[in-house]
């Protein structure tokens, strides 16, 4: 079962809700309803969060994201749809159920701490557990745990001021955690932090999921903080969700012009993974090896490999290994089978401009510059191969032929 499920979430303030949302799954312009008066600020919202998985929101400012979270938690109510978390329907919970849903089974992490100053930082990480009615020793059993884990330890008598802003969004964290729940709302938790701490607390979440396994939905406008922590990634523009996929689908087949124009400058290299856009291994069977050796099975080409891969690698480390070599690097499943390989032409090509999905043939699981790429990359290889041996001006050759390609 689905820990968390949304099914067509509207929510619309303003005068007669319950007329626009009529009006829009009739096909009326959120524009439209703005005019007159009412805010339709999430609009037909569906997806699904699996248990122990990531799943990130994403969007820019007014998308309707935040909004969307304050549903999946009660804050907010739908205006129409239903929210079921672990197959109950919270939409149809009374407020006290709702809350008792709320102290156990759902934890928030916001974007601005929320500490109280006044309680030292033990006392803050074990706020909820006070919620919960929990006698003091265990609360604070767990709660020092939870700062352990959340790399404060030590820090316990510590008050809030006295931490930097990375510290207090650890206590903010281990709040959440310390109440052990099933569930991990984070609406913008990491955006009010400096870039080198942001990047500390999206290493310390992602280490603190290889262990917990938390089902966490993260919402965020920063599509590189998306594409790192997100299994899932839903992509929101005027209230609707437009696209959900993994970081490779969204970059790899945008649903549409504007999902491409916002990934457009995502480091494609330490996103996309080998799996991705490894070719299958009898592309490599009949090719030669420098030293005339012809690769016919599978284990010829894992011995003659420049470097043998994981499918979850990221292609930023491929590229060493493809340069040093014109024999495909190996990916191998969990057995060690070999599952595929990537030549050079096709790494080289997937950085290409993505197409949208609306573009893609069915099968397509890169871009379709590839095809062309490969078809022309022999040429380029050569091409260089030429500039190195053009004697004083093969320095400056080679580094015209690359920029070229």
């Amino acid at each position: 079962m689905s820990r968390l499920q949304a099914e067509h979430l509207y929510k619309v303030f303003g005068r007669r809700p319950d007329d626009a949302v009529t009006r829009l799954r009739a096909g009326a312009d959120r524009e439209e309803l703005r005019a007159e008066g009412t805010t339709a600020a999430v609009v037909d919202a569906s997806f699904t969060v699996e248990p122990g998985q990531i799943f990130v929101v994403m969007g820019l400012s007014g998308s309707g994201k935040s909004t969307l979270l304050r549903m999946l938690n009660g804050l907010s109510d739908p205006t129409a749809g239903q929210v079921l978390f672990d197959g109950q329907d919270l939409t149809k919970l009374s407020p006290r159920e709702l809350r008792e849903v709320r102290s156990r089974k759902i934890s928030m992490v916001f974007q601005h701490f929320a500490l109280f100053p006044h309680r030292s930082v033990l006392e803050n990480a074990a706020y909820g557990l006070e919620v919960q009615g929990l006698p003091r020793a265990e609360r604070e059993r767990r709660a020092t745990e939870a700062l352990e884990l959340a790399g404060l330890k030590g820090w316990e008598k510590s008050w809030p001021d006295e931490l930097s802003g990375g510290m207090q969004q650890r206590v903010g964290l281990a709040r959440a955690l310390a109440t052990d729940a099933d569930l991990l709302l984070m609406d913008e938790s990491f955006s009010a932090l400096d870039p080198l701490i942001r990047r500390d607390m999206q290493d310390q979440l992602l280490e603190l999921q290889k262990t917990l396994k938390k089902t966490i939905v993260f919402i965020t406008h920063d599509l590189n903080e998306a594409m790192r922590l997100g299994d899932q990634i839903a992509v929101m523009r005027d209230g609707r969700i437009v696209q959900t996929g993994s970081a490779e689908d969204i970059l790899v087949t945008p649903a549409n012009d504007y999902v491409a124009a916002f990934t457009q400058d995502v480091d494609r290299a330490r996103v996309l993974t080998a799996g991705a856009v490894m070719a299958d291994p009898e592309t490599a069977y009949g090719t030669t090896t420098s030293d005339g050796t012809e690769l016919r099975t599978a284990a010829d080409v894992l011995a003659a490999a420049p470097a043998t891969v994981a499918e979850d690698t990221p292609i930023i480390e491929l590229f060493t290994p493809c340069s040093t070599s014109g024999v495909a690097v190996a990916v191998t499943g969990a057995d060690g089978e070999l599952v595929g390989v990537v030549p050079r032409a096709r790494l080289l090509a997937v950085l290409g401009e993505p197409t949208t999905q609306q573009e893609a043939a069915p099968s397509a699981v890169i871009p379709a510059q590839v095809k062309d790429a490969a078809e022309t990359a022999d040429s380029v290889k050569d091409a260089v191969e030429d500039a190195r041996n053009a004697g004083d001006d093969g320095g400056k050759s080679v580094g015209k032929v690359s920029s070229g390609a």
